[in-house]
């Protein structure tokens, strides 16, 4: 390993492949660690949550290497690492947890306590978030390997499912996480706010934890049309007909069961005018209108506390005008935050594993190269219905 490159935030609308320093066994703070591993990186994706710093709606700095969905072939680990060898291809969790702090021993490792001098909760290539190095490279560090890492116990097998098992550092259990916040279960009807991957990856949870139907609303044309044909219902929010007239148009009855927020901060406003312009409390109090009383709302979609272009000086600071009023009235529960990906991450892979979940064709997975990636954040930032993964070592090509 004697060279390294990674993808590197410019500055808003702007990222390039950059030669940047090959990993060492280093934490953030410049203390050498011997619980963490080197990893050659197999697959490496962009993520909705990489645009926001990339649209310039956080305060990340100019020169941050980028990725938190990492999967790789181990190179290098540390003396204190007893359970991952050489040669183990591993999945990696965005979070960045130590599996020691009482959080983490709780499977809350969204926000562990100790790898994140500034606040609770870590993850690799990402503002405020610990000064952890992304994974969108050639080569990258993780600490805390025998806690953090899930080896696939056949690599030959993992190799030929890769385009699904890239999605288990993020997405799918974050899907799943949304889907399960929400009580979805058997015969549960399901409306999911945003056709993106996550969206899709909480309609294809949805599915697999047996809901009977799925409604997907945005308002990109493109991805509506893509949900229908990997086999969900949609609502088209562009439309001046409300969302609660669109879902009884499908069910008979203008509310759902169980509802999941995947659109997040930077959501648009309904109806033919509104999705025209930013609102970003808009899916939140839609969610309460259309969920049933004493129904849940589960919140994967990520919320800041500092957003420099919101369209006000409260949604800046991550004020937004909620109809809380609303979700008391009707008991709704609310679970919002980070996806503790441990808590799924082994299961959505034996799902993957046994042909049980396919979705790397629901959040349709398409592989580029790495020098490709400043054209896959363009592609995907305009709404293009694909899951860009970029392929550092030409493995995945390889592979298919």
């Amino acid at each position: 390993m004697a060279s390294n490159r990674g993808v590197v935030y410019i500055g808003p609308g702007k990222v390039e492949v950059q030669a940047i320093d090959a990993p060492g066994m280093v934490d953030p703070r410049g203390r050498k660690i011997e619980h963490g591993v080197i990893l050659k990186v197999v697959s490496t994706n962009i993520c909705g949550s990489d645009q926001h710093m990339v649209r310039g709606r956080t305060t990340a700095p100019a020169g941050l290497v980028l990725g938190h969905e990492i999967t790789g072939e181990v190179i290098e680990a540390g003396a204190d690492v007893e359970t991952l060898a050489v040669g183990d291809l591993v999945s990696v969790p965005f979070n960045v947890a130590c599996g020691r702090c009482r959080t983490c021993k709780e499977q809350h490792t969204g926000v562990c306590l100790n790898v994140n001098p500034s606040r609770a909760g870590g993850a690799y290539g990402y503002v405020d978030m610990g000064g952890w190095i992304g994974g969108q490279a050639e080569y990258v560090m993780v600490p805390y390997a025998d806690f953090n890492l899930l080896k696939f116990p056949d690599k030959a097998q993992a190799m030929e499912k890769i385009r699904d098992l890239t999605c288990l550092s993020d997405i799918l259990p974050t899907g799943y996480h949304g889907a399960v916040t929400a009580g979805v279960g058997p015969g549960s009807t399901v409306y999911i706010a945003g056709a993106g991957p996550v969206g899709l990856a909480a309609a294809a949870s949805a599915r697999l934890l047996g809901a009977a139907v799925m409604i997907v609303g945005d308002v990109n044309p493109k991805r509506l049309e893509h949900a229908r044909k990997v086999g969900f219902h949609t609502a088209d929010l562009s439309l001046d007909a409300s969302l609660a007239e669109q879902i009884a148009q499908t069910l008979g009855t203008p509310e759902v069961d169980c509802a999941v927020d995947a659109v997040g901060f930077e959501a648009r406003g309904h109806g033919h005018e509104g999705a025209q312009h930013e609102a970003p409390a808009t899916v939140l109090n839609s969610l309460m209108e259309i969920t049933r009383a004493a129904g849940r709302i589960g919140i994967p979609g990520l919320y800041v506390t500092e957003d420099p272009g919101a369209v006000d000086a409260a949604a800046k600071r991550g004020s937004l005008s909620i109809r809380f009023g609303l979700g008391w009235a009707k008991s709704h529960s609310f679970f919002t935050g980070q996806t503790p990906v441990m808590k799924y991450n082994r299961q959505l892979m034996q799902a993957i594993l046994w042909d049980r979940i396919n979705v790397a064709e629901i959040v349709g997975v398409e592989v580029i190269p790495l020098a490709d990636a400043a054209q896959g954040y363009a592609e995907f930032d305009a709404g293009a219905p694909r899951k860009f993964v970029l392929d550092p070592h030409d493995l995945l090509r390889k592979a298919a």
